[in-house]
């Protein structure tokens, strides 16, 4: 029989923050933030656990994010997606606080004219929610069109970012 190889999987650590959205769930693996979510209504709220000291950073920037103190976050983020995900997700790192671009911008900008509809997919999928803005991605003309946390909490981070202009 064949000797088994030691796991090379890393645990994920987690963090809970409250924040006027709801509850966000940070997740960290390899020194790097893997993953930003909101909790919805009836999930459970698992329990922090790991110790990341990234999840530290991450919850500090984004509380501050919400105070209207911090427009761009400097700790390590790390998503695991496909090569055109990726792409898509550095390119909405480019969009400045408190500004919009349209999924086609996004489309031209990865060098897919085109793929508006493969942006929005990209966008649907993104792990690291607010450190990575989809939400400030909006439909042809400016509409306010799907968010994977719902169009009320990306007009709510929206008009955050105006606000702390």
């Amino acid at each position: 029989m064949a000797r088994q190889e030691k796991s090379t999987i890393t645990q994920t650590s987690k963090a809970i923050l409250n924040t006027p959205i709801g509850v966000l769930i940070i997740e960290a693996r390899d020194h790097a933030v893997c993953a930003i979510s909101l909790a919805r209504e009836n999930d459970v709220i698992p329990e922090e656990k790991g110790n990341e000291p990234v999840l530290d950073q991450a919850k500090r920037e984004l509380q501050e994010y919400f105070d209207g103190k911090r427009t761009a976050f400097t700790f390590a983020m790390k998503a695991d997606g496909t090569p055109f995900q990726k792409s898509v997700w550095n390119a909405l790192l480019t969009i400045p606080f408190g500004e919009t671009k349209t999924y086609g911008d996004i489309a031209r900008a990865v060098d897919n004219p085109k793929g508006s509809r493969a942006v929005g997919m990209a966008c649907n999928r993104n792990p690291i929610m607010i450190a990575v803005p989809c939400h400030r991605v909006l439909g042809a003309g400016g509409a306010m069109t799907g968010y994977a946390g719902g169009v009320p909490v990306k007009e709510a981070l929206l008009d955050l970012e105006q606000k702390s202009r």
